[in-house]
Parts: structure tokens; sequence; C-alpha cells
């Protein structure tokens, strides 16, 4: 039995990847805003609730947790989207809001892991958005990039643990699902190309994001990789 931490279990992949854990047998260590209640009672399965975006308290908020679990498996899932907009018409406390959970606080998951709990590996779910810098989607494509880079960085200063970042292509969640009801496509392209490309259900999504980790493990630790493009 593997021990597994997930950040980011209320809905869409997160939830998924629960499932699919407890049903392979695995521990699941959850961390998350919200408690979803059909974990609730599930053998193997512990929730913490914990404000993520509260990242100056995540190394006090979750030490007790997660000290001398020797995690299997770490996956840094929780993050935000944000809104779809021009770059110039986002405030700076809005991109701060995006940088802070899709990249600050995952840095202190990391480094507070290193301390007490010393994970096997590490991936991070990051985004196709990392690399094609599309029109609208200025503050999350910048946080995924940085969160790869950082995800490369620890790679090359903590060589213990195989870091990855790992994009699980799109995914219907809650996330998505906002913005497949928009109706601007016209002025933002990449929703139309969302809408006419492959959605995958998030068990579906779950079952080989699962299988891009194990994947993961034969690519140079810090590898930033797109399910899409991996022979799974």
């Amino acid at each position: 039995m593997r021990k597994v931490l997930i950040t980011g279990v209320s809905t869409g992949l997160g939830a998924a990847l629960a499932e699919a854990l407890l049903r392979r047998g695995d521990a699941v260590y959850a961390i998350g805003q919200h408690e979803n209640r059909a974990f609730a009672n599930r053998p193997g399965y512990y929730f913490l609730p914990a404000d993520l975006s509260d990242v100056e308290m995540i190394p006090e908020n979750i030490k007790a947790f997660i000290d001398r679990h020797n995690f299997d498996l770490a996956i840094l899932n929780a993050g935000i989207l944000g809104d779809i907009r021009e770059m110039d018409q986002f405030t700076l406390p809005e991109i701060r809001e995006v940088m802070d959970l899709n990249v600050w606080a995952n840095k202190q998951i990391i480094d507070t892991l290193d301390r007490h709990a010393r994970p096997k590996q590490v991936v991070a779910v990051s985004s196709g958005a990392a690399v094609n810098g599309s029109k609208g989607w200025g503050p999350y494509s910048i946080s995924k990039a940085a969160l790869n880079m950082m995800i490369k960085v620890y790679a090359a200063e903590k060589p213990w643990t195989h870091y990855s970042a790992i994009a699980p292509g799109v995914v219907l969640t809650p996330m998505l699902e906002k913005i497949l009801h928009r109706e601007d496509e016209k002025e933002f392209p990449s929703i139309r190309r969302i809408k006419d490309g492959p959605i995958l259900r998030p068990e579906t999504a779950a079952e080989r994001f699962l299988t891009a980790c194990e994947a993961a493990l034969r690519h140079p630790s810090g590898t930033f990789l797109d399910v899409r493009k991996m022979d799974l």
C-alpha cells in the first residue's frame, strides 16, 4: 500500500484521483479547503481542512498532518484559473491571488514535505497553458510556467525526490465548465478550440494522469510532460 498526498480533492480531477487511488488500495492524505463528503469514513482516506490561499500559514497548518509519513507520491493539484480577459485588465492583487495558490502555496508544501516527510515523488499538476501563451489566459499561463520552472529548480536542488510537472489535458471540471459557458469565442479563440477538442471526464483523466505519474519516473527529474503527447 502506497501513501499518497493530494491537494485540492473537493471536486474535479483531485476528487477523481483520490477515488482512483483508494480503489487501488492506496492510502490518501488529502488537503483542501472543503471536505468531499463522498470520501467520509472511507478506509485509507485522511483529510486535513486547510486554506492554501493563506500561503504564510501553510507550513504550520500541514506539518503535523504530514510529519514522518514518507509519502510515495505527492500530487500538487490545488489551483485557481482566475478570469479570462486581456492582461492589461488584471489588477496586481488579482494576479497575486493566482500566483499565490498556483505557485507559492506549492513552494510552501514542497518545502514542508521535504523537511518532514521526504516524499519519493512529487508531481505538480501543470497545464498546456504554461507554453501556449493564449490570449486571455495571462495570470494562469504565467503561474503554470512559473510552476514548471520551480519544479525544475527543485529537481536540481533535491535529488533524493523525483519531481515532475504534468499537464493532464482538458478535463471537465467546474473550472472548465465556467469557460465553456462563455460566449465570447471570437474575442478569445482558445475557448472555441477547447470546445472543439477532446474533453476528458475526470475519472478518465485521473487514470491517465496516474499512469503518467508512473511514466514520469522514466524521465529526468524536473521534466514537464503533457499527457496528450505521452505514449500511455
